[in-house]
């Protein structure tokens, strides 16, 4: 793995942010990866091009109206298509709240994202602990190390059978878990995983809403001290061997006219 104080400056890390009808946070999302120092590059749902993106974030909302099952159409957009190609080629992807549940939907991750276990919508800061710093999108972070960041959905309970979840815990594979109380029933309290390779993660809170010093959620040293989202961003530039950026390109955004179902025509 590259060290970003050595990378080439050459170019920004260019950093795609998929929209599907529904998305909420994918202008969170972009103004994160600007953030982080990397350009981001708005990508549509009903295209195929993810135009040679050096990674890809997913980010939360309710997909399609969350039908069916949350993710689960998202999963057949001209978008995902190439995107668990390119994912299972290595290209870095992050899954947040209902980009983890099309990453579990893709099987790109296994399991699965159903309702929470007291039935009800929930949105507070949560606190985390990071149990790997193996991964592109968590190499800045110390293993063991608690952070906080906020956490909102109805959908986010992570269950899966017991010889997948004991084969997490012994590859590793739990990028992080739920601390000072579990808020939606998931198995083992966890809060993200990551596939064998390392360059894919589903987390179910939203790093991207903690980026910015004063305006983030509450920590034991400071209030409001709100940063420890930004580090999932930057991990991955240093995952890349991209240093970041002052001045990056400012972020496209989708088209204004499109279809809600154009992304799952044949």
């Amino acid at each position: 793995m590259a060290d970003a104080t050595t990378a080439s400056t050459a170019r920004p890390a260019r950093i795609g942010v998929v929209t599907f009808p529904g998305t909420l946070d994918d202008g969170d999302a972009r103004r994160a990866v600007r953030f982080a120092g990397a350009e981001a590059v708005a990508l549509w749902h009903a295209d195929t091009d993810i135009s040679g993106v050096d990674a890809i974030v997913l980010p939360g909302g309710f997909s399609y109206g969350d039908y069916l099952r949350a993710g689960a159409l998202a999963t057949q957009s001209p978008i995902m298509r190439s995107i668990v190609e390119a994912a299972n080629d290595g290209l870095p992807v992050l899954g947040i709240c209902n980009g983890f549940q099309v990453l579990t939907e893709s099987h790109l991750l296994p399991g699965a994202l159903v309702r929470n276990e007291h039935l009800h919508f929930i949105r507070h800061d949560q606190s985390l602990r990071i149990e790997s710093s193996e991964t592109a999108w968590t190499n800045g972070y110390e293993r063991g190390q608690e952070i906080v960041i906020p956490l909102k959905n109805a959908e986010g309970r992570y269950v899966a059978d017991e010889t997948t979840l004991q084969q997490l815990e012994d590859d590793g594979r739990i990028i992080a878990r739920y601390i000072d109380g579990n808020p939606n029933g998931s198995a083992h309290d966890i809060a993200g995983i990551t596939n064998a390779a390392g360059n894919v993660v589903g987390l179910m809170p939203h790093p991207e809403h903690a980026i910015v010093p004063g305006f983030g959620p509450d920590t034991a040293e400071r209030m409001r001290s709100g940063t420890d989202g930004l580090t999932f961003f930057t991990s991955v530039l240093a995952h890349l061997g991209i240093a970041p950026v002052d001045d990056v390109v400012p972020a496209s955004h989708a088209p204004e006219h499109h279809t809600a179902d154009a992304g799952i025509r044949e």
